[in-house]
This record gives C-alpha cells, structure tokens and sequence, in this order.
C-alpha cells in the first residue's frame, strides 16, 4: 500500500521540479546516474563471490574484531553499506555466519560508508572526475560483452565507477545552476527545529533512493554549492544514516528469523547513533572544529568537516554498542521468534531455504547443502529407530555388539507419520528452491546442483526401504531360530556401523579420514550379497531357516544394500568439499575396489 502511494508521488515532485527548473533536471539524472552506477558496481561485485566464500566468512567473522574488520572492508570496496546489509542478511540466511557476527559486520559497514564521504569531498569536488568516467564507460562497457565471468564482472565494476563519477560530476554542476533560479540555503532552519526537519527529510530521501552513499553524495554537493548550510548538512547526515536501515529491513522481509533478527540489530545501532548525535549535536561540532583544524582542514571546508563528523559520529555508534552486542543477541532473539504452528503440529520445515539467500549463487549452493544436512539429521533419526537403535548409541563410542543389544523400543515406530511430519515437507521445499536457485547459476554450479537433488533423493529412499525393511527385522530379531536372528541383527549391525561413520564423515574435515571410511563403507556394501557370498546356500541347505525365512531374508538384504547405497552416495555429495578430490570417489572406487579392500584387510589385521 506504502509503495503504490510512494511512486506516484515521488513522480509528481519530480515532473514538479522538472517544470519550475530545468536544472533540477541535471540534478535528478546525476542521481539516476549514480544509482545506476551503484547497481552496476554491485552486479560486479557478485560476480567474484562464488567459489572460496564460505571459507573467506568463517576466518574473516570468527571474532568480533574481525566481523567488524569485514565489515569495514567490504563497504569501503563495494561503496554501499546497503549492499552489504542485504549480503549480511543472505549469509546469515543461507546459516553461513550467526547473528553476532552478522551484527558485526553491520557495525563494520557503518564505519566503512563514511569513506564514501571522504572520497567525495576530498576527490570528487576538487578534481575533473568526470575525465576519467569516459574511459572507465568505454572500457567497462567493452568487458561487459565478454562471455567469461570475471571479465563481465570486471567490466560491470568499471562501468559502475564511470556512472558514479559521471553521476557526481552532474549533480555537482546541477547545484550550481540551480542557484539562479533558486537558492535553496534560503530555507535553511537552525537550531533543535530544523536538525529534526532535516533529519527526517535525510530518512525521506534515503528511504526513496534506497542507498544513503547517494543521499550523502547529493548532500556533499549541495553543500559544495551553498545550496544547505553546514547545520542542516549535518542533520540531513544523521537522517541518511537512519534511512539505510530500511535496505535492510526490506530485504530481511524474504529471509528468515535470523535475517529480521539482524534488521532489527541494524534499525536499534542506527537509531541509537542518530540519538546520540542528535542530543550531542553541540559537541560533536565542537570535535569535529577540532580534529579540523588538527589534520589541516580549513575552517570553511564544510563538505570535508562533513566528512569528519559522519566518522566520529558512526565510530561514537559502533563504540558505544560493541559492550551490548552480547544483551542485543539475547533481546532479538527472545523478541523475534520463529512461527512455532508447525513445530506444535509435530512438522518440520526448511530452515534455511528463503528468498534472501538467492542473492548470489554461493548463498544459495551452502543454503541447500546446510538444508540436505537438516533433511538428512531426521533421517538419521528415523532410520535408526526403524532399526529398533538408539540415535545416542550410535554416535557414542559404545561398541557395535552392546548397541544392537540396546534396543529403541518394544513398540514398532511408525515410519509413515515420521516422513509426512519430518521428510516429506522438507524434500519438497530443497526441489522446488533448488529450481528458483539454478536460473542465476553457473553451468558448473547447476552440475553440483543436480548432484545434490540426487543426494536427496537418495535420503528419501535410504528412509522407504527402512520402512520396508522394518517389518521383518523387528520380527526375526525377536525370533526363537538363532540362525535368522543372527542375520538380522547382523544387518543391524551393518547398518550402525555405516550410520556411525556417516556420522564421523559429517563432523570431520581431515580429507584422509573421510576416503577411508567411505571407502571402506563402500567394501563393506558387499556383505549384503548374501547369494554371492554363499551365506543364503549354507543356511538353507543345512535346513537352519525355512523357505519363507530365505525369502525375506533376500529382500531384506537387497534393502539393507540399497540404504547403504544411497547414503554413501549422499555422504560423498553432501559432507565433502566440492573442490576435493572426494568428490570423484565414485569414479576412483569403481577402479580399485579390490586394492582398497586388501588395503582395509591389512589394516584390520
């Protein structure tokens, strides 16, 4: 409703000052201009996020001092906190870095934006940029035609630094002209009234803009020009440094709790820090005369003392808020709280499938991987209770003999119910989010897309044939013949030591760990050939089991192949890294499946 009321309106302040000015319309295309510079810098920017992100997140947000480092960092490269706020917000949805060091980054991206401030005022207004804004067009236009990735995103990154100096270069020569036929400084209000006029007209433009780097470059400029005074520059500052959590809160509206979490995080720090500036507007100015006149800044240099005071009064913010990020975890998370109707029902849902996480390709392959993890966690579960164990046994260091001995329960688990309420809603939400993800995707990434799609399914299945398995297992484990009993509890067995090592597999990053217990996992496939093996041969033709025993006991071993199958096959694509030589097990297994298995029997030896 807000925003079929917001563009009309915009639209007719804009045909409005086209009309009493043509200068205004030098001003309004340098803004276009710079805007659309800011997306095409960001379009470049992605195009170099794939690959290592993940490992680049994890040692660059593991601490505190480090979140805020990147957060510094990145906005200083990228030129817009807004762009890394909605990144923030993908990552965190994608389960990549937590709430803390999301609102560290956040914090970082505060401080980093008021580099924006100091490279326009200190290099914008003095030189020609605009000079260099036509070969940067040239160059960058040329790459962007390219069929390879990074020259495209090379190319899309120096087109966007051509359209934010050419955008700059018109709004500044826009303020100049505008003067003859209205001065703006002329409306200027002092005091507490005009910060707080101010202040909101600064959250205005930002919010209409959605960037507060271009509502600082137009107010440089206009300062630049004498068109505001100093007073009002400042709060028109503070208002843009508010606006921006609006970014954030709409592109925390496709994510999930995490990423609203994180929005409020961004609306809290941004609006303490505008407080703070706003009822220490005094002194603030009386700093940043100050630093001004200790680092060499003239006295009427007031887009350069502009700049000084959007960095102290975001470093007072990040200050200030940095001993409470601890409570402001604790606080977000009690407020904002997931819907629970589901959970209360009995159902499980995607964790971290959301619209947010689609931002770039990286975010959207570790959100499914993290998904197929979730997925594959219940169906651990179920599948160890259709097995009549025990999760906890399993995962522990009990040996194999006492876990199948302690049994889960008396009473058979309803394996139905636990894959409507657990697997099914899951599996279906992992394909069709896989589908939204592959339209932005690289045909490698497509390649390692499908192969997780296959890894899911063969969860899915790995859970039907439990079902189908159950029935006889809970059956002839109980059984009176030792013979059958022996075999079935055998296939227990089996099954808990792969469960187990999947497990090992999964929590692991030692490379040399993870091929030898797939491999010997794969060897291990073998024992359920019980007609190869002569195991069937020997028990019927010493009349230990019936006909009837023999037949289920062949089905049941085909099924307990088959669960062991896929989730080898699951664990290979799922909990090894795509860049490790893991990934072409499959390949290498088919080739020396005779030379791994000696290996593993003199290793046992």
């Amino acid at each position: 409703m807000l925003r079929k009321i917001l563009l009309p309106t915009i639209l007719m302040i804009l045909a409005y000052g086209f009309w009493i000015s043509p200068d205004f319309k030098v001003i309004a295309a340098g803004v276009s201009i710079f805007l659309f510079g800011m997306l095409s810098l960001e379009e470049g920017f992605k195009a170099f996020s794939g690959g290592t992100l993940e490992k680049i997140l994890q040692k660059s947000t593991d601490k505190l001092y480090k979140s805020i480092g990147f957060g510094i960092i990145t906005t200083t490269v990228m030129q817009s906190s807004s762009l890394v706020s909605v990144l923030t917000i993908s990552f965190l949805g994608a389960g990549l870095i937590g709430l803390a060091q999301g609102i560290g980054i956040v914090f970082g991206a505060n401080i980093g934006t008021t580099t924006g401030a100091w490279l326009v005022a200190g290099l914008g207004l003095k030189v020609k940029i605009s000079a260099y804004a036509m070969p940067m067009l040239v160059f960058g236009v040329i790459l962007i035609f390219q069929k390879a990735k990074s020259l495209k995103g090379i190319g899309y990154i120096l087109a966007g630094l051509g359209f934010l100096f050419l955008g700059i270069h018109y709004m500044k020569d826009g303020f100049e002209a505008f003067k003859d036929t209205i001065d703006l400084a002329n409306y200027a209000v002092t005091g507490y009234k005009g910060l707080f006029i101010f202040t909101g007209i600064g959250v205005f433009a930002t919010v209409v803009m959605q960037s507060s780097h271009a509502t600082l470059v137009l107010i440089i400029t206009a300062l630049a020009a004498g068109q505001i005074s100093y007073e009002n520059a400042l709060a028109l500052a503070i208002g843009a440094n508010i606006g921006t959590t609006i970014t954030a809160i709409l592109g925390a509206m496709s994510s999930n709790i995490v990423g609203k979490q994180l929005a409020g995080a961004h609306l809290i720090f941004n609006g303490v820090t505008g407080l703070i500036a706003i009822i220490f507007i005094h002194q603030l100015m009386y700093s940043v005369d100050f630093i001004s006149n200790l680092v060499g800044i003239a006295n009427d240099d007031y887009t350069l003392k502009l700049a000084v005071f959007h960095t102290i009064f975001n470093v007072i913010g990040v200050l200030v808020m940095v001993p409470f990020i601890g409570k402001l975890v604790t606080f977000l998370e009690s407020t904002l709280k997931a819907d629970s109707s589901k959970s209360d029902a009995g159902y499980d849902s995607a964790r971290y499938l959301n619209d947010s996480v689609l931002e770039l390709p990286s975010t959207s392959m570790a959100a499914i991987i993290r998904e197929t993890k979730h997925l594959y966690d219940n169906a651990f579960e179920i599948i160890t209770h259709g097995l009549n164990l025990k999760r906890s046994n399993i995962v522990s260091t009990m040996t194999l003999e006492e876990v199948i001995k302690d049994t889960y329960s008396k009473n058979t688990v309803n394996i139905d119910e636990f894959y409507n309420h657990r697997i099914k809603g899951i599996y279906g939400e992992i394909i069709d989010f896989s589908t939204k993800a592959q339209s932005n995707m690289s045909p490698e990434d497509i390649e390692v897309l499908y192969k997780l799609k296959l890894a899911n399914r063969d969860i899915v299945e790995a859970v039907k044939d439990t079902k189908h398995l159950q029935k006889n297992l809970i059956k002839y484990s109980q059984s009176t013949n030792a013979h059958i009993k022996e075999q079935y509890n055998l296939i227990r067995k089996d099954l808990a030591e792969l469960l187990r090592n999947i497990n090992i597999v999964a929590t692991t990053d030692e490379e040399d760990v993870i091929l030898l217990l797939l491999s010997k996992a794969k060897v291990h496939t073998e024992k359920y050939d019980i007609l190869a093996n002569g195991t069937l041969d020997n028990l019927i033709r010493q009349g230990l089991i019936t006909n009837e025993m023999a037949t289920s006991l062949m089905n049941d071993s085909a099924y307990a192949y088959d669960i062991s199958k896929n989730l080898i096959a699951m664990a290979e694509i799922t909990f090894t890294d795509r860049n490790s030589s893991i990934v072409s097990l499959n390949e290498e297994m088919a080739m020396n499946a005779e030379d791994i298995k000696a290996i593993l029997e003199k290793k046992d030896d």
